[in-house]
């Protein structure tokens, strides 16, 4: 399932109504590998909740309306706009963000192709590329110009063009399928 909002509250998600006000939610998730528990509001967005209480900023406040998907993380390896998805609907499940797709001494793939292309400019919506790209090639390995570009349809970007873009994400499939030991080994000028 890829659609972008879940509407239904799980039900083991613990709701707090002895507060006057907002209902809020104790909300339990991993982030990145790491297990979390956050209380907040039933209104919270996971766009929220990962910027201004884990303070995981790699994810971006773009449009609020989904059309931008400089917000996206991946939600059980499937990209999902922040902005649009409730706290509530990620309970036991597993999210990544940009934080967690790589490391500096290891970094994934698609961050070193991103930065071979020139394909990061302005970096405003590199997380939610590079994670959708990421969710491409965990179902593609050997995505096409025109799957790659489909892939990536709802991420804009005001500074590429697309073509950087577009030639990493494949840069970053050989590498993959060529076994590189170390990322940096499969580049291609």
């Amino acid at each position: 399932m890829k659609s972008t909002i879940v509407a239904t509250v799980p039900p083991a998600l613990q709701v707090d109504d002895s507060a006057p006000g907002d209902r809020w939610l104790t909300v339990d998730m991993t982030v990145n590998g790491v297990p979390r528990m956050l209380r907040a509001p039933a209104h919270r967005t996971l766009l929220e909740a990962l910027r201004e209480d884990l303070g995981l900023t790699g994810t971006k406040h773009g449009c609020e309306l989904g059309e931008c998907g400089a917000c996206t993380v991946l939600v059980d390896g499937q990209p999902r706009l922040g902005c649009l998805t409730l706290l509530a609907s990620v309970e036991g499940r597993t999210v990544t963000t940009v934080e967690g797709l790589g490391t500096t001494a290891e970094p994934h793939p698609l961050q070193v192709a991103f930065v071979d292309r020139g394909a990061a400019q302005c970096g405003y919506c590199t997380g939610g590329m590079l994670l959708t790209a990421a969710a491409l090639l965990a179902d593609n390995a050997d995505p096409t110009e025109a799957e790659v570009r489909a892939a990536l349809a709802g991420n804009l970007c005001r500074c590429t063009g697309y073509a950087s873009i577009v030639a990493a994400v494949r840069q970053a499939a050989r590498m993959v399928a060529g076994g590189a030991s170390h990322p940096r080994s499969g580049a291609q000028g």
